[in-house]
């Protein structure tokens, strides 16, 4: 248990406590509160947690559970008045107007009976919001305990809020008022891979077509109750073809998006990287993971933790103004780039320092642009303000970055694995350098992944589309 230093609670019994006697306490409603309350609950009425349905419904937004307010009067019974040792026996409450995020609470507990023979109180209890309204009043009956209570304070165990659907909004609305774009699927044959771009296209990300298997994909569909209609499929047999016919699409028929499905990433970038048939583009192909993660205040980009395996300095220039350019189209005027080492010194045994070094200098001179850079920098001075400080490392990407720079794809994929699946990050990924851009996830990633990756490729498609009609 986590004890707070000196800090006690203890109560006061059945016989100091006086008819008339009360006690208060103040709280306001935060979203964590609602979030928490639906959590130990059970109660998911979208009154509480579904922005869209609130703004429609009676009180126009989000508000609190009614019975949040009783919660309150339990706390001041159980730990002060009269505190440790009291059992709750019954309580009736009314609930006159709805509490919101932001409106804080008063509630007041007032001794109005005294019973001898059980050593039982009723309570007359009160709350008021910010304005002095009352939004509940009742009543709540206890057990009082009879002998003194003093005891060390003990600490509720600290809780975070991991709200994935919250932060899948968020990133969504990255894109929002833009309209949807074409993305050919190459071979979306298991569920994921055929549920994601279709949960895409329903929130109006894109509009997909599907390059595979006419039969499988109309079997899969039915098996796992997607609804296909209005969907273009084109029938073709084999991964090699599809992805040569998705590349195609693109290339020579204007669709604005390339996705991996269901087949390799060899297979798909094979036919994207083809020197005669693919979309290469002028500036060298890597990826970016975009990562929103429940620990860290903003977005983060981690890149290449996919194409590129072992980058030269050259190809780290690119692979960094890539992500540079990529967070400028997520609003980031100056994105701060960690450029990542196992130390936070230049080390001639290390050629990853070596290279962060050149790349910094890179910036200044202008070969990179657009970004904040430092490096090298360790994991932890790179994402931690306070690990920064502790080292003394004074920069204003140190602690504070938005894109991390990794020296191979092993190390990259490492990074983006461990923050998906230890810190429970959201991600998204995307391929940056060709013609149009290419979404590319694992076969384990999950159809939230996948539409938060087309919201990427439909921002960047956008983006270029007004770059190329105002020069």
């Amino acid at each position: 248990m986590n004890h707070s230093g000196n800090s006690f609670i203890q109560n006061r019994t059945f016989d100091e406590i006086e008819v008339g006697d009360s006690a208060q306490l103040i709280r306001p409603l935060r979203t964590a509160d609602i979030q928490l309350f639906a959590a130990i609950s059970g109660d998911i009425n979208p009154t509480h947690l579904d922005p869209e349905f609130a703004q429609s419904g009676q009180f126009r937004d989000i508000v609190g559970h009614s019975l949040w307010g009783g919660t309150l009067v339990s706390a001041i019974l159980g730990t002060e008045f009269p505190g440790p040792g009291t059992v709750y026996v019954s309580q009736s409450f009314n609930f006159w107007r709805p509490v919101t995020v932001g409106d804080t609470l008063t509630i007041s507990v007032t001794c109005r009976e005294k019973h001898e023979h059980n050593h039982h109180l009723v309570f007359e209890c009160r709350a008021v919001n910010q304005s002095g309204v009352k939004v509940m009043d009742g009543y709540a009956e206890v057990a009082a305990p009879t002998q003194r209570i003093r005891r060390p304070k003990v600490l509720p165990p600290e809780v975070k809020i991991a709200d994935r659907e919250e932060r899948f909004r968020r990133m969504l609305s990255l894109t929002d008022g833009l309209p949807p774009i074409q993305i050919a699927v190459a071979s979306p044959c298991d569920a994921d891979s055929l549920r994601g771009p279709l949960q895409a296209a329903v929130t109006g990300l894109v509009t997909p077509i599907l390059v595979g298997p006419d039969r499988k994909i109309r079997a899969l569909a039915e098996e796992q109750m997607l609804d296909l209609k209005g969907i273009r499929i084109i029938n073709v047999q084999d991964d090699n073809a599809a992805a040569d016919v998705a590349v195609a699409l693109c290339r020579d028929e204007g669709v604005s998006a390339l996705m991996k499905g269901s087949l390799s990433t060899r297979d798909l970038m094979r036919a994207a990287l083809s020197k005669t048939t693919g979309l290469r583009g002028a500036r060298r192909i890597s990826h970016v993971a975009v990562a929103s993660v429940p620990a860290y205040p903003k977005l983060l980009l981690v890149t290449d933790a996919a194409i590129n395996i072992a980058p030269t300095l050259e190809e780290k220039a690119d692979i960094i103004q890539n992500a540079i350019d990529l967070a400028h189209m997520m609003g980031l005027s100056e994105p701060r780039v960690a450029i990542l080492a196992a130390t936070d010194v230049v080390d001639p045994k290390m050629p990853a320092t070596l290279d962060a070094a050149a790349l910094c200098e890179m910036a200044e001179r202008g070969r990179i642009q657009g970004g904040l850079l430092a490096g090298p920098l360790a994991f932890d001075k790179a994402v931690s303000p306070r690990a920064a400080g502790i080292k003394g490392i004074r920069s204003p990407v140190a602690g504070e970055a938005d894109i991390l720079v990794v020296p191979s794809i092993e190390a990259g994929n490492i990074v983006a694995r461990q923050l998906e699946y230890l810190a429970d990050a959201l991600m998204g990924g995307i391929v940056l350098g060709a013609k149009v851009p290419i979404v590319l996830t694992t076969r384990a990633d999950t159809a939230q992944t996948r539409t938060v990756s087309c919201a990427i490729a439909q921002l960047i498609h956008h983006h270029k589309t007004r770059e190329a009609n105002n020069p």
